[in-house]
């Protein structure tokens, strides 16, 4: 092979690496992105209003306690009604999107009655309508 065409090969070798390594950081960037304001797949998204209205608040993880006032408080992010506004005692639905179910807690810390959805599901909450201070998904 010529010098010229080790280099050539070289730079499609360099070229193809470099395609792959673009597919996946664009993979990677389609995940969930927690706490954007949008619900995706692999969270837990809590909505401001019943039917999955208003403001949505999207969370990866459990949390043990959403806070009551600003700055120290999880809020809704999403555009809507009730954006910005702290989630604690104001969630009136959830969407599941992610494979285990979440419980949404009338206490802080796990505690107090629960509303169960499903995973891949959402529903209006029902014991913790508007009195929600925690949530567990697994």
């Amino acid at each position: 092979m010529t010098t010229l065409g080790r280099k050539i090969a070289h730079a499609a070798v360099a070229l193809g690496a470099t395609a792959a390594l673009a597919l996946a950081t664009t993979t990677t960037a389609s995940a969930a992105t927690a706490r954007n304001g949008v619900c995706e797949t692999g969270e837990f998204c809590l909505y401001y209003l019943s039917g999955l209205e208003g403001s949505v608040s999207d969370f990866t993880t459990s949390v043990p306690d959403y806070g009551t006032s600003q700055p120290g408080c999880y809020e809704f992010k999403g555009a809507g009604y009730g954006q910005g506004l702290c989630v604690k005692n104001n969630a009136r639905s959830a969407w599941n999107r992610r494979a285990g179910a979440a419980r949404v807690y009338y206490n802080s810390y796990y505690g107090g009655g629960d509303d169960v959805v499903n995973g891949y599901d959402y529903r209006d909450l029902a014991i913790t309508y508007d009195e929600n201070a925690s949530h567990a998904v697994g």
